[in-house]
């Protein structure tokens, strides 16, 4: 990841951020593929949330706070880093943002989520456990992370991504949401469409060698990369989780 990617065409007095490798942001071209990773599953959950009072948790650059805002009756986003919570508060009007950490912040609310971060916090049993003394008889834990199996190199224990803190497998994952909830459903992201026909040319056709030789390696992805939307992933529940590039845990107390 590089530092030299800035947020393009913000709303005035909004600040940019920078692209650090430590939160996905919009508007980066250049970063569209992970975004849109993300955005799919706020999209998905936000179906799921509708009138609720959310807490969406290590709220970031606050895109995905304010897609939940869409459908739910209220959203509160929880964000620790000073630039992110700032940017967020001047660009999403309709959401509610908090400084605080996913350890200590106190609000009851329907539902919780949570993306994309637990792999970044030392103590993984003690975040879920405050998570659920928040919610609501009937709440909902929205809860993902990456999947070490195709996040890693193959073969390699871990990413090497400097952010995390630990990296799951399926079953690990499910083991520590069920230490906390008493019902937990686990989805998996996948690739669909033309991100499944890119994975296939590269497993099985060698299309990162052949975009090498050709030389064509930047005008591609300079057009390829943009171009992904929503549509190029699908979240399933009855899927071989290790071959996910995500896991979405929905936790019910």
């Amino acid at each position: 990841m590089t530092d030299l990617y800035v947020q393009q065409d913000q709303p005035p007095g909004v600040p940019p951020l920078t692209l650090t490798g430590e939160r996905t942001l919009p508007d980066v071209p250049e970063e569209n593929y992970w975004f849109q990773r993300h955005l799919v599953v706020y999209r998905w959950i936000a179906e799921r949330v509708r009138g609720r009072h959310v807490v969406d948790v290590a709220s970031g650059e606050g895109y995905g706070a304010d897609v939940l805002a869409g459908a739910a009756g209220s959203v509160l986003g929880i964000e620790p880093n000073p630039d992110a919570y700032e940017h967020a508060r001047l660009k999403y009007p309709r959401v509610s943002f908090r400084r605080d950490i996913a350890e200590t912040f106190i609000e009851a609310c329907d539902d919780i989520v949570f993306l994309q971060t637990i792999e970044h916090v030392p103590d993984a049993d003690a975040v879920l456990e405050h998570f659920r003394s928040q919610l609501r008889p009937g709440g909902v834990a929205y809860v993902s992370t990456p999947n070490v199996l195709t996040l890693a190199p193959k073969g390699a224990e871990r990413s090497g991504n400097p952010w995390h803190v630990h990296e799951y497998r399926a079953e690990e994952y499910r083991a520590l949401c069920e230490r906390h909830f008493g019902t937990v459903e686990l989805y998996g992201l996948f690739h669909a469409r033309k991100l499944r026909w890119h994975q296939l040319a590269i497993e099985h056709a060698g299309w990162d060698t052949v975009h090498a030789k050709l030389g064509i390696t930047k005008r591609f992805y300079d057009w390829f990369t943009p171009a992904i939307g929503e549509r190029d992933f699908a979240l399933r529940r009855d899927a071989n989780l290790d071959r996910a590039l995500d896991f979405l845990a929905v936790c019910r107390p």
